[in-house]
């Protein structure tokens, strides 16, 4: 938040807080709050309150449940880890006046600490035969050594000093003062940290007993059916979801059979986005939602692009969301290393931008919810939607209708394929043989590839699942929607519904959608 003082929050220290690796007292804590929740009768709360208490009260209780498998979580993960994510969040941390310039060089200052509590925790996993494969750890290993050999030309440097830069309230030797300080910190905090998260990765590797899916291990099955339940927000088991991808992947292929469509079609009309830019693109698909999306207040975007030393290490895109209490600053990182042009890139900057995540995002915090809510996680709904948005984007793309068509239910054809992946393998235990197999009954018959998936997937469980699975949950309430509606049914207003009530569980969502339209 860029104002703390406005919520009451005074004289907070400057720390990342820790990593627990003690179950018991994580679920102690977690027991603590929801005792102190359910001292409110929420008969007695406004709408919005008894909105935030249900919300709240599922997500306390499934975090409970989650205590239990603390050490099968992995915080050096290969998509979101903290090796990866913390050096992007310090980048785009933002300066308004000196004390905020003071937080950000002290929690610098509080990184080894952060990172000696991430050792505890990969020490602990592995003392309870969890720890990682080697292949996982060389992958770690390669990261913090790539991130730590950028040495003064960090972008932890450059994007300091372009931040005081723009500081016009700061004296040129103040500036110049902080920036001496922030390269010694990086230097001396900041490199040492990662050095010494490098040595202890090294002294454990060997000790990861299992390079199979999380049912390979003791509880595992039942960790990934916690982890599913946390990640999609659906509350429906694994066979039922398996059920759902499936059903959904073979109504996707039928349409695409149905669809005559030249091979180079789509290149031609695709080719008009090749030499359009980011910007461009994102411009074009805020005009073109305006329909059947309820409108945001008006905010700046910024395009920005992931260092090319890191590009191997991060996400194709990643949209930085902002303070709760500024929503003007949006950053939409791109990593060209990963992201092609064209359609693909206009696709992702529906999914990261317009109506995606800044859309979502933008709409959710200008309807000034229960602050609380900002720090709940329910991937879910917020990836579910990015990609409900990224697939309705093929038809805002200068395309004929039947080739977004087609292009659309490909990419949501492969997207689930990921997800019966993601189940085969930490649910039944699938090899890498049984993987290609299941790939090569669907025309994908590269080895290699299907490994280096397989792999990421182990790294990862239940990613796939947030995207797929919450986009099927959308899909599936805007047909349930559009047939009990009729002719009444409005794209614009079931959208609006269900940005109405912003992140939460699907069960929750589905109930209150129902009852905005239906009632």
């Amino acid at each position: 938040m860029r104002s703390p003082s406005d919520y009451g929050i005074a004289d907070i220290p400057a720390t990342y807080g820790s990593l627990s690796s003690d179950p018991v007292a994580a679920k102690a804590s977690v027991r603590n709050v929801l005792s102190s929740l359910q001292e409110f009768d929420p008969d007695t709360l406004s709408s919005e309150n008894a909105l935030t208490f249900k919300i709240l009260d599922t997500y306390l209780k499934n975090a409970s449940t989650g205590t239990d498998y603390l050490l099968y979580q992995e915080p050096l993960g290969p998509v979101s880890g903290i090796h990866t994510q913390l050096p992007v969040l310090l980048s785009e941390y933002s300066f308004y006046d000196t004390q905020d310039v003071e937080t950000y060089l002290a929690l610098l200052k509080e990184t080894p600490s952060y990172f000696d509590s991430v050792i505890r925790f990969e020490q602990k996993k592995a003392a309870s035969g969890l720890f990682m494969p080697d292949y996982q750890a060389d992958s770690v290993l390669d990261t913090c050594q790539s991130f730590i050999d950028m040495g003064k030309e960090n972008y932890l440097v450059s994007t300091f000093n372009e931040r005081i830069a723009s500081l016009d309230l700061l004296p040129e030797n103040k500036k110049d003062s902080f920036q001496k300080e922030n390269m010694k910190l990086v230097t001396e905090e900041i490199y040492p940290a990662y050095q010494n998260l490098i040595t202890a990765i090294k002294s454990l590797k060997g000790k990861g007993m299992n390079e199979q899916g999380l049912s390979h291990f003791p509880y595992g099955k039942k960790y990934y059916e916690y982890l599913v339940r946390q990640t999609t927000g659906c509350n429906e088991s694994i066979s039922r979801l398996r059920l759902m991808t499936r059903a959904q992947i073979l109504e996707d292929l039928s349409a695409m059979q149905k669809i005559l469509f030249p091979a180079d079609a789509a290149l031609t009309q695709a080719s008009v986005l090749e030499q359009t830019s980011p910007d461009s693109m994102l411009d074009d698909l805020r005009s073109k939602i305006t329909d059947t999306f309820p409108e945001i207040p008006d905010v700046d975007f910024q395009v920005k692009y992931v260092p090319e030393s890191m590009q191997d290490y991060l996400s194709p895109a990643f949209y930085m969301i902002p303070a709760i209490d500024n929503l003007t600053e949006n950053v939409i990182y791109i990593n060209n290393g990963q992201t092609a042009s064209g359609l693909n890139l206009y696709t992702t900057l529906a999914h990261e931008g317009y109506p995606g995540h800044l859309y979502q995002t933008v709409y959710f915090s200008a309807s000034e919810p229960d602050p609380i809510r900002s720090i709940l996680d329910f991937g879910g709904y917020v990836e579910g939607w990015a990609t409900y948005a990224e697939m309705m984007s093929y038809y805002l793309a200068p395309l004929p209708k039947t080739e977004a068509s087609l292009l659309q239910k490909n990419s949501s054809v492969i997207l689930g394929l990921y997800a019966l992946a993601d189940m085969g393998i930490h649910y039944d235990g699938w090899s890498v043989t049984d993987t290609v197999r299941f790939f090569s009954d669907y025309g994908i018959n590269d080895p290699n590839a299907v490994q280096s998936v397989y792999k990421l997937i182990i790294g990862s469980p239940a990613n796939y699942l947030k995207y797929y699975i919450g986009y099927l949950k959308f899909y599936e309430l805007k047909k349930e929607m559009a047939d009990a509606l009729g002719n009444q049914f409005s794209q614009k207003e079931f959208h609006r519904a269900v940005l109405d009530v912003g992140p939460a569980p699907f069960e929750i969502v589905y109930d209150e959608v129902e009852k905005n339209l239906l009632d």
